[in-house]
């Protein structure tokens, strides 16, 4: 079997550039390979679901608008019913006094986007955000609109039910080799040894992604990084707190009744992780969240934590940021890789943007020539700031 096609990885990002193909008008053969299609342990599903335009990068900023966007247009882009829950809370992220520089600095790149984020100093915070404590924290950029967070789940089964009526052949496979002849590839073996023959291969394998590139016999410093969430019950309920990023990294927001955080795992020495680790690393809540937690909003010195589950995401070893677009030799196998985070946000418009390049040529809506691979063997770090 030959496909026009190949996507390998299945699930937001794979999804969208399928979707977007058929969008933008490609009529050729796709397949969207898929390991996991309950997506069990997808970096999509198990993440923390949030959008913000609070980027150090106009390139970023605009990733995310263009998803926002679709979130505005839903029920026209999927139907009537179509629901994600998309709550509009904001992100606040804290600034010490020495990471207050490049919080303004941040800022004013965001406004110039035309992003709807405020720049506060703690007073004005405090003054905001009653239950805040702003000990430790010179400034806070708070969205005031554009940002929040969704079901993953559900946004991701609107591009998969869409796929079942755009002729593309859903496939429950991984795949264990690439095929290359010189500068091109020419197709996959999958694990039960079937052979598919592909014009050109998409790489959106998430935290598999650098395995996926080496088959190919390609360089691309992408792994996967475990991150825990974990779930607490707390007597206040706080109607008006956005997603609060602590000066330290540790984030926090509400979840209906409860609330999620996360984000003390230090990046300093880490190591890949094991592609089947998913325990939970329970000893971050009480070492380093909990104290967080309760000097930042002192009502939460009390609250009791009720589950925690772990992910992984695609961390890219050189920035922290996505590489997007084809390899510049081999130039029918194309990325959609690397976002360290921040990839189920901005997936809709990366596939948007690669079914662009494919089907017209170039890039139209976003370019995205600065996320091209060729800064990879170069060692040349497009670096994000604000990772979260």
């Amino acid at each position: 079997m030959n496909y026009d096609i190949i996507i390998v990885g299945g699930a937001i990002v794979g999804s969208s550039a399928a979707y977007f193909l058929r969008k933008e008008g490609f009529s050729g053969t796709i397949a969207l390979i898929e390991r996991d299609p309950q997506f069990e342990h997808s970096a999509t599903t198990l993440s923390a679901a949030s959008i913000r335009q609070q980027f150090s990068i106009p390139e970023n900023i605009r990733l995310s608008q263009f998803t926002l966007g679709l979130f505005r247009r839903l029920k026209e882009e999927f139907g009537a019913d179509a629901d994600i829950g998309f709550r509009e809370g904001g992100y606040l992220l804290l600034a010490s006094p020495e990471g207050a520089p490049v919080l303004a600095s941040n800022h004013q790149i965001q406004k110039a986007e035309g992003a709807d984020v405020v720049l506060e100093d703690a007073e004005a915070l405090a003054r905001r955000f009653s239950w805040l404590s702003t000990e430790g924290v010179a400034a806070g950029a708070y969205g005031l609109s554009g940002e929040g967070w969704f079901d993953a789940h559900a946004m991701l089964m609107l591009f998969r039910k869409a796929l079942r009526t755009m002729n593309v052949d859903l496939i429950k496979s991984e795949v264990s080799a690439i095929e290359r002849d010189g500068n091109r590839v020419t197709g996959v073996t999958l694990e039960d040894g079937r052979r598919l023959g592909a014009g050109t291969i998409i790489n959106a394998a998430g935290p598999n992604a650098g395995v996926v590139a080496n088959m190919a016999g390609i360089v691309l410093p992408v792994e996967p990084r475990k991150r825990t969430v974990f779930v607490f019950e707390a007597r206040e309920q706080y109607g008006d707190m956005p997603l609060l990023v602590d000066p330290n990294g540790i984030y926090v927001r509400p979840e209906g009744s409860v609330y999620i955080t996360g984000g003390a795992e230090s990046e300093d020495g880490e190591a890949a992780a094991d592609p089947k680790d998913f325990d939970p690393d329970w000893g971050l809540f009480e070492d380093m969240i909990w104290p967080t937690l309760a000097n930042r909003i002192p009502a939460f010195e009390a609250i009791k934590l009720t589950r925690a589950w772990a992910g992984h995401y695609d961390y890219n070893t050189l920035d922290q940021n996505g590489v997007i677009g084809p390899h510049p030799e081999v130039a029918n196998f194309i990325f959609a890789n690397g976002f360290s985070g921040h990839g189920l946000q901005q997936a809709p418009a990366v596939g948007k943007s690669l079914a662009e390049l494919i089907v017209h040529g170039g890039y139209r809506t976003i370019d995205c020539s600065a996320f091209g691979y060729a800064r990879i063997p170069a060692g040349r770090a497009f670096c994000e700031l604000n990772i979260i």
